[in-house]
């Protein structure tokens, strides 16, 4: 008997010191989870992002810090402390804006369904931006298989740091613009698929929509060599949100979310560095068609920026860039437009 209470009081202690490692945000209205709350350091750098329980490793607050800057939904909540931050739980104001409906189009039954909207995709190097994109984009998707057919960029423009190098055995300082992909929404429309592969699935039920996180991860234990480059700790993670106990289909379609994760280096260099790209759709029109061609489309040039009005000025926009700015000023510089 004292053994098996021995046991338990372990259990116990080992839970509430595991529980004591993280901060876990939650929203002060609903006091549910916070996913994807991005903690910027006082440098601009993104030293953590929460997951889909609200959660991020406490360790990464350094004290020296000192401050904080919290950003949600693509909009700054606030500045704080560490001390404010070094606890199990932070409550967040985090209604800054209400979830715009996806306008529907047309109910027909048709052979393709578009899906049109909003995006944003960024690259950290070291945590540190190191290039930005955003814009409005369609997806076409077989409205059968629910798979997407294409991509069609419409307007977008890309930002990108001055200080980068191309020398290829110096990886922490190169300019990561080719990683400025958009979100795949692989599954969006039938996240049924997922279930039937190699992957931890996770859901949250909020008071306004569900959210579904996809992880996975690969070349945990050993590095992989390649051309004289070293990869390691590739991770990615998906969260996909519809609306609130719906069927999860692309009518009930609200966002989409990405994270990809790797460690990367030269083999003459000393440490690995942290690469992290942040993909994000935010859809507003739904449409249902027989053709699949989409009027306005543009080849997407990751060197220059192609707009013909000032989108970002919409105030459902999400506009990350002026979030990176305030930190970056002007080494944030915005590629020709190419109109």
């Amino acid at each position: 008997m004292k053994k098996t209470q021995l046991l338990a009081l372990l259990f116990v202690l080992l839970l509430n010191l595991f529980n004591a490692q993280n901060t876990a945000f939650l929203s002060e209205k609903t006091k549910q989870p916070l996913p994807k709350v991005s903690v910027f350091g006082k440098d601009g750098s993104i030293i953590a992002y929460s997951d889909i329980d609200g959660k991020i490793e406490r360790k990464l607050l350094n004290p020296s810090q000192e401050k904080f800057q919290l950003v949600y939904d693509n909009v700054l909540l606030g500045t704080f402390s560490y001390a404010e931050l070094d606890k199990e739980i932070v409550q967040l104001n985090d209604r800054v804006k209400d979830i715009e409906p996806v306008v529907i189009k047309n109910n027909k039954p048709a052979k393709y369904a578009f899906v049109k909207g909003n995006f944003n995709a960024y690259v950290t190097l070291n945590n540190n931006l190191n290039c930005y994109v955003d814009g409005i984009v369609t997806y076409v998707f077989d409205n059968k298989t629910k798979k997407v057919k294409s991509t069609n960029i419409e307007q977008y423009r890309v930002f990108r740091l001055e200080n980068a190098s191309n020398d290829r055995k110096e990886t922490g300082s190169w300019d990561y613009n080719s990683f400025l992909d958009l979100p795949g929404l692989k599954n969006a429309g039938n996240i049924e698929e997922f279930k039937s592969k190699q992957a931890t699935i996770k859901e949250l039920k909020g008071n306004k929509k569900d959210e579904i996180e996809i992880s996975g991860s690969a070349l945990q234990e050993k590095e992989l060599a390649l051309f004289g480059y070293r990869l390691y700790d590739i991770k990615t993670i998906i969260n996909h949100s519809y609306d609130k106990d719906s069927n999860k289909t692309l009518r009930d379609f609200l966002e989409s979310n990405e994270i990809a994760f790797i460690k990367l280096k030269h083999k003459t260099e000393p440490d690995y560095n942290q690469v992290i790209v942040y993909r994000n759709f935010y859809p507003t029109e739904l449409d249902f068609t027989d053709d699949n061609d989409v009027a306005d489309k543009v080849k997407f040039n990751k060197n220059i920026s192609q707009y013909k009005t000032e989108y970002w000025q919409d105030a459902s926009f999400p506009n990350m860039q002026a979030v990176f700015s305030s930190f970056f000023k002007d080494r944030l510089k915005e590629q020709q437009n190419k109109k």
